[in-house]
């Protein structure tokens, strides 16, 4: 039987080889601002075993390969608010860490127009070995985090940090930041307040680019299902090209972040 890409080298569905970069970073763990900084697409490695997905570097370094500026901005941001920052590693090309591992679209055979070689035809098992060795346990250790402060009685506000593409499908897109939020969220409401008195209300887009709904996972299960408050913030990518970029959204934002944190959710103890 022939193997593709999206097997391992030896046949096996190992994924992961013992000397990889594991599948999450932390910054500042066990801090205890409110905020927890989470970064679902902040990473862009390809485990060995996928072979670059059959992708050249051109392909895996646009933001179809991972959310762009995510990890600099994150640690930034942790690093001004004393916060945790939790990031996935590995490509959102490998498993969309921001979906149900169990939809098609959580491992996308075509992704902005560019087909992904190693990603079509996964047999059962090597698609459970992605879930198994990388969206797992960057989950669990997120859920680890919210337990932790939960029994410690600390607020929790997770902040889920994304990036977009300046234009899509040729269409521009003028927003510098977006607040995403599926139905109440005072937090997502306070943030979207502060920056749109800021920079005003036509750079600042209200579920825009994206809306947030039943596709987003992360704070559906790590925030709503906990009765936490939350924000999904996105920000533009030509932002974040650089550290200077980094650095200077960092340090325009860390205050807005702050300072709209009113509220003081039970914890909720649970995984």
């Amino acid at each position: 039987m022939s193997k593709h890409a999206g097997d391992s080298a030896d046949g096996s569905t190992r994924l992961l080889a013992g000397d990889e970069t594991p599948p999450f970073v932390v910054w500042n763990p066990g801090a205890t601002s409110p905020l927890v900084l989470l970064g679902d697409h902040a990473g862009r490695e390809i485990p060995r075993a996928l072979r670059d997905l059959g992708l050249p570097e051109a392909e895996l370094t646009r933001h179809i390969g991972w959310d762009i500026g995510v990890a600099g901005l994150g640690a930034r941001l942790a690093e001004a608010l004393g916060a945790t920052f939790i990031a996935q590693r590995y490509s959102r090309l490998v498993i969309d860490c921001n979906r149900e591992p169990s939809r098609d679209d959580a491992i996308c055979a075509v992704s902005d127009g560019t087909p992904a070689p190693g990603n079509q035809g996964l047999s059962a098992a090597a698609r459970q070995a992605r879930i198994d060795e990388v969206f797992q346990p960057y989950h669990d250790r997120i859920a680890a985090e919210l337990y932790a402060r939960a029994a410690a009685g600390l607020t929790t506000v997770p902040v889920a940090l994304h990036s977009f593409t300046p234009a899509m499908g040729g269409v521009a897109r003028p927003w510098r930041f977006g607040v995403l939020h599926e139905g109440s969220s005072a937090y997502s409401t306070a943030v979207l307040a502060r920056l749109r008195a800021a920079l005003g209300a036509n750079l600042v887009g209200d579920n825009e680019p994206y809306r947030m709904d039943a596709t987003d996972y992360t704070i559906g299960r790590h925030a709503l299902l906990r009765g936490l408050d939350y924000l999904e913030l996105e920000v533009r990518q030509d932002l974040l090209g650089d550290a200077a970029g980094q650095s200077e959204v960092a340090a325009f934002l860390a205050p807005i972040l702050q300072g709209a944190v009113k509220l003081r959710p039970k914890p909720i103890l649970g995984r």
